[in-house]
């Protein structure tokens, strides 16, 4: 087997695995389609990917969203999608992926600030959710990175685990779907060829979110969330190289 199509078919596994609800393993995809791919080129291919993911963590999840948090954290990251479409156009193939391993160094040191910070109480004024969600937009826009802002932003609503797994995949769904023509006629990432391939990966999300909604249920979460935080420091670093 080709290896680049195994990486492909790995991430798409792990992307399924995360739209079922183990957020946190976007970086995984990430990186594996960055070795894939490429850096500005795994962006275009694994977008259709994420929407048809969406798809299902809407379907399956969707009688648990609350619209009014949705509403609140959209129109920011919309601005910051805007803002990153601008600005990527840009960037050569070694500053993307230079700042896409930063952007991913930041997430993990915010996850593991927000593990050890005794106090988890979060700000809940809209200025908090203007910066969240314009930072979640610029970097699902670079990079398909922005789990760690927008789980911040979740996590102050204190919504239940299920309510927040819904309300940020109607959020990611909407959002993703914003980006696709961005994709396709300015940056030209999204091709013939990368929906072709797409097309071959789509059985490895649907196995994927398969397996994620069994796991959700049963795995401890204290023990996950370490090794997590681990491979993706050592998925970020490995970005650079």
């Amino acid at each position: 087997m080709d290896w680049s199509f195994f990486l492909a078919c790995s991430a798409a596994f792990f992307l399924g695995l995360s739209k079922a609800g183990l957020k946190g393993l976007g970086i995984v995809v990430v990186v594996l389609m960055v070795h894939s791919a490429g850096a500005k080129a795994s962006t275009g291919l694994l977008l259709p990917l994420l929407i048809v993911g969406d798809i299902l963590a809407v379907l399956y999840y969707n009688r648990f969203a609350k619209w009014k948090y949705l509403y609140q954290f959209m129109p920011a990251m919309v601005i910051g999608v805007i803002i990153a479409a601008y600005f990527g156009h840009q960037i050569d193939e070694q500053t993307f992926k230079f700042w896409m391993a930063i952007i991913a160094l930041i997430s993990v040191i915010i996850l593991f600030w927000r593990d050890l910070k005794k106090d988890r109480s979060y700000p809940k004024n809209p200025l908090f959710a203007g910066i969240m969600g314009i930072t979640s937009g610029f970097t699902t826009m670079i990079g398909n990175l922005a789990g760690a802002f927008s789980n911040m932003y979740f996590l102050a609503t204190q919504l239940p685990k299920n309510e927040i797994i819904a309300t940020s995949a109607w959020v990611f769904f909407l959002i993703n779907l914003f980006k696709l023509p961005i994709h396709i006629f300015s940056w030209g990432t999204i091709t013939v060829d990368s929906v072709q391939e797409d097309l071959l990966l789509i059985p490895a999300v649907l196995i994927g979110f398969v397996v994620g909604l069994n796991v959700v249920k049963r795995f401890n979460e204290a023990w996950y969330r370490r090794f997590l935080l681990i491979a993706t420091a050592v998925g970020a670093i490995a970005i650079f190289f």
